[in-house]
């Protein structure tokens, strides 16, 4: 019987996963038990995807604020900070504000506007358009902001950002400033140290303001790169895609995931004689068409995967082949000419006509998005996605 069904994302649930488990172990189970109760068969190149929080908290990689603050007062210096760029989340930079305040004087807090870096309004164009502002040359203060646009309101959220951080900063002891630009180097005429808090941006962000003359430049990939008093840490994100586990501690991304991966894969193979792909994923890479949100929150889709996961999709358009080479067939014909092209197409397609517009992606970044969006960040309880026929086409 000709089969019907393509590819096929599962959700599989998990005990929940604490500090210490063996989480190698608890994958393998999961996956075999569900096998065996007739979800699905395991087969060659299927996926096996683990959510990184999962992952970072069986590896006990926390970090609390005073931890935190301990290592910004030794990097920083401890006395008037810029921190720029920061995302508007309570979830993922409120927390560590917390601890970087804990660790400064004070904090020239400098806020990218009209949105943060990943699409969190503070206003829209039309509105910045209707006052006559230039967000790439004008530099605002918080009074001037507010005396123009209101106090802003996020989307979906309805917090008002730029309050809420400044009360946070004060709160721990920390006197507050706020300022809104787009350039950098604007946050030099307030201060020499700096930490820049952007995510994707961050590299050439750093080279601005150290060409500009500042003292003193680093990054959350910068901070908790070492263990600080017992602290968890990540040797190359820093603090970039931790999260809020507590009101007073934060969990960092994990750790060189590698040889998780590659651990699950040979015990899968061992128990099913099947050679499966396995990745660690965290945010996926798409954007949200109404709050205007990108959702890729995290330095990476995935911190880590096994070799067969390398690359780009090497597809075929295959409306671009009914519409052209095939125009003059259908049904049957059609059916068995498409799949012969398929079947001895090149093994690059590289930029070819037939192969424009199937997402030239790495493998890990779209197989990431469909595992979180698969998982979701809520109550499901799946942080184990299971992926069949990925790798498929339609001669398959």
């Amino acid at each position: 019987m000709e089969r019907l069904v393509g590819t096929v994302s599962r959700g599989l649930r998990a005990p929940i996963i604490r500090e210490g488990d063996n989480l190698e172990q608890i994958v393998v189970d999961t996956v075999l038990k569900a096998a065996a109760a007739g979800e699905f068969t395991v087969n060659d190149r299927d996926i096996v995807a683990v959510t990184e929080s999962v992952v970072a908290r069986s590896q006990s990689n926390y970090a609390n604020t005073q931890q935190l603050a301990e290592d910004v007062k030794n990097k920083l210096g401890g006395e008037t900070v810029g921190v720029i760029f920061p995302i508007l989340s309570r979830n993922r930079f409120a927390i560590c504000l917390r601890g970087i305040a804990k660790g400064a004087k004070k904090i020239v807090l400098m806020l990218s506007y009209p949105s943060d870096e990943v699409g969190n309004h503070l206003l829209s164009f039309d509105l910045l358009d209707e006052k006559g502002v230039d967000p790439y040359k004008d530099v605002l203060t918080q009074e001037q902001f507010e005396s123009m646009f209101g106090k802003s309101k996020h989307t979906f959220t309805g917090v008002d950002y730029v309050n809420y951080y400044k009360n946070l900063i004060e709160e721990e002891g920390a006197e507050a400033e706020v300022i809104f630009a787009n350039n950098p180097r604007a946050i030099l005429n307030y201060t020499k140290v700096i930490l820049t808090c952007d995510i994707h941006t961050r590299q050439r962000t750093k080279r601005l303001l150290k060409h500009a003359g500042a003292e003193v430049v680093l990054g959350l990939d910068d901070l908790l790169t070492t263990s600080v008093n017992g602290s968890g840490y990540n040797t190359q994100y820093g603090i970039l895609g931790s999260n809020k586990a507590t009101e007073d501690t934060i969990k960092l991304f994990p750790n060189d995931c590698t040889d998780f991966v590659k651990a699950i894969q040979n015990k899968l193979f061992v128990a099913t004689g099947k050679h499966v792909e396995v990745m660690v994923y965290g945010d996926g890479a798409f954007k949200d068409p109404v709050g205007k949100i990108w959702e890729l929150a995290d330095p990476v889709v995935s911190p880590g995967y096994t070799d067969g996961l390398v690359g780009t999709p090497n597809e075929v358009k295959l409306k671009y082949l009914a519409d052209n080479d095939f125009a003059d067939l259908s049904g049957d014909e059609l059916k068995e000419a498409i799949s012969e092209y398929i079947r001895h197409k090149d093994a690059d397609l590289g930029d070819s006509m037939v192969a424009q517009g199937t997402t030239p992606r790495r493998l890990t970044d779209l197989i990431g998005s469909l595992c979180d969006l698969t998982s979701g960040s809520g109550d499901k309880g799946t942080p184990i996605i299971y992926i069949q026929g990925y790798f498929d086409n339609y001669t398959k």
